[in-house]
């Protein structure tokens, strides 16, 4: 009941109301009168059948706008690092599609890595070094994202040590056969198919970019 918005409440209360009422009514009417009327029993049927279907709707409407969720508490300074080297476009790149991700979407922390090397981390940082693991390795071999919801569910959680300590959900987007693009996000759950879909979209345009010629 605490997480069941105001509104919800209401209906449900003029459901509850409205069933007792039904219910009192019937037990207030002599037996024989009321077993003599047709249209007493079809009153009380429907009247009933009202009631329930307004406790119904305050339960579908508590699951369709659910409680927000508590962001996780992530241990890590706030940051932006770019690897040195890197020309003034794929820096300005990194740093609009860093900013927006961090922006638009639940992501805690953003890391890249191309070729081998980690080119960006931005969010809250963590001083562990990347190290490509089966599920990053997987969704490479696959060429298709793959969003872990709940990291604690994951026996392999161990392999995105890079990230802050207890961080709660990741999504791995491939970048070609180069690269990945890691977005970790403040809470389980947290990354909706819109915001997979942004990620997406956000990685193609960088894989562009990187794959341009500027060594």
């Amino acid at each position: 009941m605490r997480s069941m918005p105001s509104q919800a409440r209401v209906v449900l209360g003029c459901g509850v109301g409205g069933l007792l009422l039904v219910v009192i009514n019937a037990l207030l009417i002599p037996a024989d009168l009321g077993s003599t009327l047709p249209i007493f029993q079809r009153a009380s049927v429907l009247a009933g059948v009202m009631a329930v279907g307004l406790m119904l709707v305050a339960v579908l409407w508590t699951r369709a706008n659910p409680a927000t969720r508590e962001p996780a508490s992530l241990d890590g300074p706030q940051g932006f690092e770019l690897t040195a080297g890197l020309p003034e476009s794929v820096r300005l790149e990194l740093a609009w599609a860093s900013h927006q991700l961090l922006k638009a979407t639940p992501a805690a922390c953003v890391l890249l890595v191309w070729d081998g090397n980690e080119l960006m981390r931005r969010g809250v940082l963590s001083s562990k070094p990347f190290e490509p693991g089966p599920i990053v390795q997987r969704a490479r071999e696959q060429q298709q994202t793959i969003g872990l919801v709940n990291l604690t569910l994951y026996p392999g959680r161990s392999e995105f040590a890079y990230f802050p300590e207890n961080t709660p959900a990741v999504v791995v987007e491939p970048l070609g056969t180069k690269g990945w693009l890691l977005v970790a996000g403040w809470s389980v759950r947290c990354f909706s198919r819109s915001d997979e879909i942004w990620i997406k979209g956000v990685a193609e345009k960088l894989r562009t970019a990187l794959e341009a010629p500027w060594n």
